[in-house]
């Protein structure tokens, strides 16, 4: 324990360099951030399971019950899939998502930042993703019906519904929603969540702009899909399994006009199948960023089809999938879990853990074998 002549000097000598104890004390703080995804809350309040808001209520006060602790967190990115149907969603399910937000109690529901998945999508004969618009909006346009505030936000966003960005100290993240919309082959159709991830050209272009003005930054990406052969079962054809002659559905489902080739990652670029544009960039100019979040496929997380786990580095990039918050979508394989990324100042050391949000694989909570510490490019520089 310090004397009190030592407590004065220390504080007189960080008073000095302008900073009062505690603000010392916060600048040494990691900043917490909670990567989950793939809620699917419309297909688990069929269940009478709120997957999101039981999510929410275990980060931030534990479960008594399954004896899972909580845990701090920042800010929490959702990589998409809010939505559940195969069908495109309604409003029915949008009130659902802006219930189960309001479970955030010690947060506010701007500290969460949201992009569009698969199932996200609006149908071929609709307004382009007016739900997701509507009910999720991250750039706080709609706030009478989703509830967010952009007045509100600790990070401020910069950009549209679609592409956006924010940033946390030396920490850009890059935030990209999928445009599984506007019918088959690349949108979905009337049935089915068409899994081929897609963004626009000018999406890319957008976040090559970024990514190129910003070289000082540690930049993180998120998209609701992974690149091509980066973590678990995202290579060609990994969503199915083979019976007989014959594709059937098993991390995704199958559907041979949607691009099933690529149902496990981030398939179209306009409407141009397998176009790898990511891919050739960061193949081109490795550790241009750092990482990629995404979701998606949903597995355990000792799961390593195609050679690959949940996390993976590839291009000088740290890939993770944080799916799935979900028990019952994709029930083949589903599993609910979600992952906490510590950024320590001055450090670059990342730390990733995993937490399990059920017993049914192991005891619910961190689950340590999943751990992982990952290196920067550069130190983190809070703000």
């Amino acid at each position: 324990m310090k004397t009190r002549r030592e407590f004065l000097s220390t504080s007189a000598a960080l008073a000095a360099g302008g900073l009062t104890p505690s603000i010392a004390a916060e600048s040494r703080k990691p900043f917490h951030l909670w990567a989950c995804g793939d809620s699917h809350v419309g297909t688990d309040i069929k269940k009478g399971r709120e997957s999101l808001a039981k999510a929410i209520r275990q980060s931030e006060f534990g479960d008594e019950k399954l004896g899972a602790p909580s845990f701090d967190w920042d800010i929490a990115i959702h990589v998409g899939d809010l939505a559940g149907g195969q069908g495109a969603p309604d409003d029915k399910e949008g009130r659902e998502v802006v219930k189960q937000y309001g479970e955030l109690k010690k947060h506010r529901r701007e500290d969460v930042y949201d992009l569009a998945g698969n199932h996200d999508a609006s149908g071929p004969d609709e307004e382009t993703q007016w739900w997701f618009k509507k009910w999720v909006d991250p750039t706080g346009e709609n706030t009478a019906t989703s509830g967010v505030d952009p007045k509100k936000r600790r990070y401020p966003v910069s950009g549209t519904w679609e592409r956006y960005s924010f940033r946390v100290g030396n920490l850009l993240f890059l935030i990209m929603s999928d445009r599984n919309d506007g019918g088959p082959p690349r949108g979905r159709a009337e049935v089915g969540g068409y899994p081929a991830g897609a963004v626009t050209s000018d999406t890319f272009e957008w976040w090559k702009q970024q990514v190129e003005t910003n070289r000082d930054s540690i930049i993180v990406c998120a998209h609701h899909h992974m690149l091509r052969e980066t973590t678990v079962a995202s290579g060609p054809w990994e969503g199915f399994k083979k019976k007989g002659d014959n594709w059937v559905s098993h991390y995704h489902g199958y559907f041979p006009k949607g691009g099933p080739k690529g149902a496990s990652y981030l398939y179209w670029l306009d409407e141009t199948p397998d176009a790898g544009a990511f891919e050739k960039y960061l193949a081109e100019h490795p550790g241009a960023v750092a990482l990629w979040l995404g979701g998606h496929t949903h597995t355990n997380p000792d799961d390593t089809l195609g050679g690959r786990s949940h996390i993976e580095t590839k291009w000088g990039v740290h890939f993770i999938n944080c799916a799935a918050l979900s028990r019952y979508h994709a029930a083949k394989t589903t599993l609910p879990m979600s992952r906490l990324l510590s950024f320590t100042p001055q450090s670059r050391e990342l730390r990733v853990q995993c937490y399990l949000h059920t017993d049914q694989f192991a005891p619910a909570g961190f689950y340590a074998k999943a751990e992982r510490t990952l290196t920067l490019s550069k130190p983190f520089q809070p703000a």
